[in-house]
């Protein structure tokens, strides 16, 4: 499946807290050396859970979405179901974001 961009605020508000489906959002920024490591392996998890919707935001691009979930280190992985988070994983923690997936999106 492939992984959405967010690209404002609007976009964010219709796709993640809009939705009634199981999402995770990857918060990123492009200097970011982990972030640019895990992206190959979200990417895999997207093919892997059909069922959950992948969404990244870019944080310097979109900061007021940065600013209204409090992300403060990247990358932070923010699981939502029903427009609600639910959790959220900070850091590159692969095993810790599939366990995320497993347990509060299926």
């Amino acid at each position: 499946m492939p992984i959405n961009e967010i690209t404002s605020k609007a976009d964010f508000l219709e796709k993640i807290l809009g939705s009634k489906d199981a999402v995770i959002l990857d918060c990123y920024a492009e200097w970011c050396p982990s972030c640019k490591t895990i992206a190959p392996k979200f990417e895999d998890l997207s093919n892997t859970y059909t069922q959950v919707k992948f969404y990244k935001v870019d944080i310097d691009k979109v900061e007021e979405v940065a600013l209204e979930l409090g992300v403060r280190t990247m990358p932070t992985f923010m699981l939502f179901k029903d427009g609600e988070k639910i959790t959220e994983v900070v850091g590159a923690h692969l095993s810790v974001i599939e366990q995320g997936i497993k347990t509060h999106l299926l």
